[in-house]
């Protein structure tokens, strides 16, 4: 069955080996995001700079119906990112409560001085974005 019923409100089904649709992708993405936001407890402010920053209307609309965004290269770029900053805290704190406390804790590592890896991420540029994730992939041994 390639695609929901007209009934349902779920986004086209992959036909396997098919490349996910951008609608497919954005959905997903915000879906996990929305998950992290949730784990992190990050305020609704908080999260729209993460996604760089859309409108207010539009940010409360993706977080209503994910599976209708269709998002631009920079906040995927921005969600592919988090996701990643999300899991390497997962392998290198595997108790989730820790992993999840560690983007709001005080950290004294160079790409910090001293603040939140929160605070580096809502500079509101896709590079301190890259330069945690940079940071955890070194410290649980991966490149960066």
């Amino acid at each position: 069955m390639p695609y929901a019923s007209a009934s349902s409100p779920a986004a086209p089904t992959r036909r396997p080996g098919a490349e996910p649709t951008l609608t497919q992708m954005s959905a997903a993405g915000l879906r996990a995001f929305f998950n992290i936001a949730r784990d992190w407890d990050l305020t609704a402010d908080e999260q729209i700079v993460l996604l760089g920053s859309p409108g207010r209307s539009t940010f409360f609309k993706w977080k209503q119906t994910p599976e209708s965004a269709r998002l631009g290269r920079d906040t995927l770029e921005r969600l592919s990112l988090l996701l990643g900053i999300y899991k390497a805290l997962q392998i290198l704190l595997p108790q989730p409560a820790a992993a999840d406390a560690w983007v709001k804790r005080p950290n004294s590592a160079p790409p910090f001085g001293g603040r939140r890896a929160l605070d580096r991420m809502l500079a509101g540029n896709v590079s301190d974005l890259v330069a945690v994730r940079q940071y955890l992939d070194a410290m649980r041994g991966g490149w960066a």
